[in-house]
């Protein structure tokens, strides 16, 4: 960290969010020393602030209880991560809603000083991105942070769900993790209706009500690795089979882990897959270096035929053809 002034200032913040931080915990999250950090409280309350110190095993720092921080005070470089954090979410489709990201810049960018607020609506107006905004599809934020809370305590939840056949469902939910991905939010855990792991999209959670009773998380549970292979196994009109004759290491940074399973054999690499359409199976084949055996469809055999004949018409095409 830098200045002086900054570190004071990331003190209060930190005794602000976390009571009854240790010294050493202080000194560890401050880049610094225990001695600074006594230096830094002696500061605060030279200024006013109540900070107060319990001894023992269990003690720590904290303000004294009812009082409120003074305004937000943010550096360039803080200010400056949360325009582009704010302004990235919005890309991505990882807000919450339209409204809401618009409404956190505008307060930021209204209490920055003058000399900070044109830069940053400059870096607003001009940032490009190289990759398509996501169409997202919002959750409500109470039920988001509710998920998140339940999920970070380990406590079961009532929710009620509705299907993407439109059917109301109430039932309780063990919830291992949230998860964003491509534009959506869902929640992973144990739903006790099924008795079994199951995946919701959040966006079509109405409301959260937590339960009394806690839950143990399995052990290596990876809410990610299971979200990514469940979407894969959707429900889609095609089932696709191809023996890929390449290394998996190779294979697998190739190919989205959300659209296939992959699975090592003596031959290759066991390639399951559905697709609604085959044409675009038959494109992310064809951009593959290595050989490969279709099992099934024999439907996806024409799909690349076609794809073939397309790339060799272009292949012969010439300028004059055009003019």
């Amino acid at each position: 960290m830098s200045h002086p002034l900054t570190r004071v200032l990331t003190l209060l913040e930190l005794l602000q969010s976390n009571a009854g931080l240790s010294g050493p915990d202080l000194a560890d999250r401050l880049d610094t020393d225990v001695r600074t950090v006594r230096r830094y409280i002696a500061h605060l309350r030279d200024l006013g602030i109540p900070v107060e110190a319990e001894r023992g095993r269990y003690g720590g720092y904290r303000l004294a209880r009812g009082y409120r921080m003074p305004p937000l005070v943010l550096t360039n470089d803080e200010a400056l991560a949360v325009v582009l954090g704010l302004l990235a979410a919005e890309r991505l489709g990882m807000g919450t809603t339209v409204l809401a990201g618009a409404g956190a810049r505008a307060k930021i960018e209204r209490v920055l000083p003058n000399a900070l607020r044109e830069p940053f609506t400059a870096m607003r107006e001009t940032l490009f991105f190289t990759a398509n905004a996501v169409s997202a599809q919002a959750p409500g934020s109470g039920v988001l942070l509710a998920l998140a809370q339940a999920s970070r305590t380990t406590t079961t939840v009532g929710i009620k769900y509705q299907s993407r056949r439109q059917d109301q469902t109430e039932r309780d939910i063990d919830p291992y993790g949230v998860v964003f991905h491509t534009g959506r939010w869902y929640l992973v855990g144990h739903d006790h209706l099924r008795d079994n792991l199951r995946t919701f999209r959040i966006d079509r959670i109405a409301s959260v009500t937590p339960r009394s009773q806690t839950f143990i998380t399995p052990n290596d549970f990876d809410p990610v690795a299971h979200l990514t292979s469940t979407l894969a196994q959707g429900p889609y009109r095609w089932q696709v089979e191809v023996m890929i004759h390449g290394p998996l290491d190779e294979i697998a940074r190739r190919l989205p882990n959300s659209a296939v399973t992959l699975t090592a054999q003596p031959a290759g690499v066991l390639m399951h897959s559905r697709a609604e359409r085959l044409d675009g199976m038959a494109h992310m084949l064809a951009s593959l270096e290595w050989p490969f055996t279709i099992h099934h469809p024999d439907e996806l055999r024409p799909a690349l035929k076609n794809l073939a004949a397309k790339l060799a018409e272009a292949a012969e095409r010439t300028a004059e053809e055009l003019r």
